[in-house]
């Protein structure tokens, strides 16, 4: 499942150009493919991972909306990646991620 979402999101960020909407709203996302960049900005505590975290949370509460979130969510568990509320995240901005992240399980952006 990592591996899938981490491809989509590849290809999902090669189909649009560098300042579109899209890619500013999945921006946090990519510190779930690269674990090294998570982890530099999970001990700097940045915005960036603060928004992932927001993420992560509203996803968690989101699993009986998106059933897929519940195993997507264990998977990255193990690499550190667990929900924290901070609170800096705006809730259109995590329900429109919530929903881009279940297109990616389900394949949508696949090749």
């Amino acid at each position: 499942m990592y591996r899938v979402f981490c491809e989509s999101y590849a290809n999902f960020v090669s189909d649009f150009k560098e300042h579109d909407a899209r890619l500013v709203a999945a921006k946090p996302l990519g510190l779930i493919v690269d674990v090294d960049k998570f982890n530099s900005a999970r001990k700097d505590c940045t915005k960036e991972y603060k928004r992932l975290c927001d993420l992560l949370h509203f996803a968690s509460q989101s699993i009986g909306k998106y059933p897929r979130l519940e195993a997507f969510l264990w998977t990255i568990s193990s690499r550190g990646m667990l929900p924290h509320y901070y609170g800096v995240s705006d809730e259109a901005a995590l329900e429109e991620q919530v929903k881009l992240i279940d297109s990616f399980l389900k394949l949508a952006y696949w090749r």
